[in-house]
């Protein structure tokens, strides 16, 4: 790992807490405050919080890009641009709810729609540019043209998955910062240039949110809103497809893995029984309901993410990659 990964992670700390005050002011100015769910009764002091909070790191990241990035850089701009595709469709759904001062933006079919429609774009790309390959640890093996629909179920589960794991102050941006920055590691032990510079980004995403989170941590004075979590999703979702490392996105993101299956449970238990599994999903809320303060929830969301993390990249340096 060189010097260059952490110049770039403690840049882009130092730039989001710088520009974090001035989005968090223009979003208050433009009155982007954040509608709370009605049946969430906990977090009704939430109400009016300003939101769109994922322009932070998103202007962060892109910002240190711009001067860090060097070398064979076409996959990180790829990667990039996949991001703010979905930061677009996240921004969509945020400007809805606010406009229509109500927690209800785009209809699902339009966001589905949408999440796939950049998907099959990546999957085309990959396909076509000859990325069919999946690494496990130091097991390589080529898929041919299933990396289609892979690549797809890969980003709009990633996406989903961590939209729903972001219910809480710093729940989302905790879990992500962890992951970006052990993921950021793992890149960094490949030798090509591209994945070098995947690396840098994720060192970046993962400053980035460091200083998000300063503004973000219980209380919350910024949500990431859906223009922050679809992005991660895409830039999580995108990093791994890009890298052909997949199957360890699942391990490693076990929490958002654990939020959407917390919810497919529910709604499926729910639709057949008419009884629910859990207090409320996704599992953070359940949590919630059974009387866990929400800092002790999200300290257990990053402790967990951050041992499996660990694990695996222990076992990427014991065996390689």
């Amino acid at each position: 790992m060189t010097i260059r990964f952490l110049i770039c992670g403690l840049f882009c700390l130092c730039f989001a807490t710088l520009i974090a005050p001035v989005v968090l002011t223009l979003c208050k100015r433009l009155k982007a405050s954040q509608s709370i769910l009605q049946y969430v009764d906990k977090h009704k002091s939430k109400e009016g919080t300003p939101t769109m909070g994922g322009l932070i790191f998103l202007i962060t990241t892109l910002f240190s890009a711009c001067f860090m990035l060097k070398y064979n850089t076409f996959l990180a701009w790829f990667a990039l641009a996949v991001t703010f595709c979905y930061a677009l469709l996240g921004f969509l759904d945020d400007f809805l709810k606010i406009y229509n001062h109500h927690n209800e933006g785009l209809k699902p079919y339009q966001k589905i729609v949408g999440q796939v429609g950049i998907a099959l774009v990546i999957a085309a790309f990959c396909y076509m540019s000859g990325y069919t390959s999946l690494r496990f640890f130091s097991f390589e093996f080529d898929v041919g043209w299933l990396i289609i629909p892979l690549i797809i179920l890969v980003m709009v589960a990633t996406v989903n998955s961590v939209n729903l794991t972001d219910g809480l102050d710093g729940l989302a941006g905790g879990v992500c910062f962890v992951y970006c920055l052990v993921f950021g590691v793992i890149l960094s032990c490949f030798g090509t240039a591209e994945f070098q510079n995947l690396a840098l980004l994720c060192f970046g995403m993962s400053g980035a949110l460091l200083g998000f989170l300063l503004f973000n941590c219980f209380p919350a004075k910024i949500f990431m809103g859906d223009t922050g979590s679809l992005a991660l999703g895409g830039f999580i979702g995108i990093t791994a497809v890009l890298s052909g490392l997949e199957l360890l996105l699942p391990i490693m993101g076990i929490m958002f893995v654990l939020s959407a299956l917390s919810d497919i449970i529910q709604v499926l238990h729910y639709k057949r029984t008419k009884r629910r599994v859990f207090l409320m999903a996704p599992l953070h809320h359940h949590f919630e309901k059974k009387g866990v303060h929400e800092n002790r929830i999200v300290v257990v969301y990053i402790v967990v993410t951050a041992a499996v993390c660990i694990g695996v990249l222990a076992g990427v340096l014991a065996v390689g990659i």
